[in-house]
């Protein structure tokens, strides 16, 4: 195995740990933000906290803290999906350019 080979094979090792990582990350923010005061919000809504401190609280959290969270989810989510495409035309063109060289550049040259 070449240094290339091993470089290549740690680099999409990192790459996975990255890509875990984002989605331990939603998980979290979905987990420990979102699911609690989604169910704060509907306790509150069926009366458990009744008066003008409850509804400006139920406002805030719903027209901003929940769509902010939700914004920086779906940006986790849009950047793993693009790490993902941008390492599959990685590998593509990686296959691709070892093919030319295997079918063209072999049958001329010998390597070793």
């Amino acid at each position: 195995m070449s240094i290339e080979d091993v470089l290549i094979s740690l680099a999409r090792r990192m790459l996975d740990s990255v890509q875990s990582q984002f989605m331990a990350l939603l998980r979290d923010l979905e987990e420990t933000a979102l699911n609690p005061l989604r169910s704060v919000v509907q306790l509150i809504t069926n009366g458990i906290w009744v008066g003008e401190g409850a509804n400006a609280f139920v406002d805030e959290v719903t027209s901003i803290f929940i769509p902010n969270v939700s914004t920086i989810c779906n940006q986790i989510t849009t950047t793993n999906n693009n790490v993902t495409y941008a390492r599959d035309v990685i590998e593509q063109a990686d296959q691709e350019v070892q093919r030319l060289v295997d079918s063209r550049l072999g049958d001329t040259f010998k390597f070793y």
